[in-house]
């Protein structure tokens, strides 16, 4: 597994390492300072915001290694994926015995155990 620490953060791989996929034009070092409040919030430049299309609300997953915080924009999958998505569920459900019948008490044991 490929840690922060030990990835080339060059403008060149820094596209691929930290997102799986190239962004052509894209760079680790387009970048700006912010700061974070008291209470840890931290404002995204609006130029960045515009550049990757950012609205309110967007989900985000934190990642930090040493002195380093990634924030990865969570996209959830196409309308037009969720079918095959759905049906690739169904066939591990069935591969792994479960029945439609244990989806509802395993709901409510998760939901006791919190």
């Amino acid at each position: 597994m490929l840690s922060l620490a030990d990835a080339d953060l060059t403008a060149g791989s820094a596209g691929t390492i930290l997102t799986g996929k190239t962004i052509q034009g894209s760079s680790i070092f387009d970048a700006a300072t912010t700061t974070s409040s008291s209470k840890g919030q931290v404002v995204i430049p609006e130029a960045i915001r515009e550049r990757l299309g950012l609205k309110t609300g967007a989900p985000f997953v934190v990642a930090a290694d040493r002195d380093v915080v990634i924030l990865k924009v969570l996209e959830p999958p196409a309308l037009s994926e969720f079918a095959a998505l759905t049906a690739q569920a169904r066939r591990a459900a069935k591969a792994a015995g479960i029945k439609s019948a244990d989806v509802p008490r395993a709901i409510k044991k998760v939901r006791r155990a919190k």
